[in-house]
């Protein structure tokens, strides 16, 4: 069974830094493309970041130069630093699996709340 555990939001002043992680388990993570996607009250739900097999990197316009996606496959874990971040970045972050052949997202997790506010 595929699952995606998230943890690490919590409440942030603008500007100030959070580091999301997701455990990944039941698939090869090695092997797989990686999304985080959130839910924004603004936005609904956006695409924020990728991550491929090779560990090559994307990013939402909005969030280049902020955020930055990494990968530990020894670890099955995925990684997702938010910096300089602002209010409007507050939502519901969620790692998900992506199956580039279909270009869609086939497991998610629960999602962590981040909530930046002053």
């Amino acid at each position: 069974e595929v699952q995606l555990l998230e943890s690490g939001g919590g409440l942030v002043q603008p500007g100030g830094s959070l580091r999301l992680s997701c455990a990944a388990s039941g698939f090869t993570f090695s092997s797989a493309s990686m999304n985080w996607v959130r839910q924004t009250p603004g936005l609904g739900l956006e695409w924020v970041s990728a991550i491929n097999a090779d560990s090559k990197t994307f990013y939402t316009d909005s969030v280049k130069g902020r955020f930055t996606i990494s990968r530990d496959n020894a670890k099955n874990t995925l990684w997702l630093q938010l910096n300089s971040l602002k209010t409007e970045d507050t939502g519901m972050y969620y790692c998900a699996k992506y199956l580039t052949n279909s270009g869609a997202w086939d497991a998610w997790g629960q999602g962590t709340l981040v909530t930046v506010s002053s």
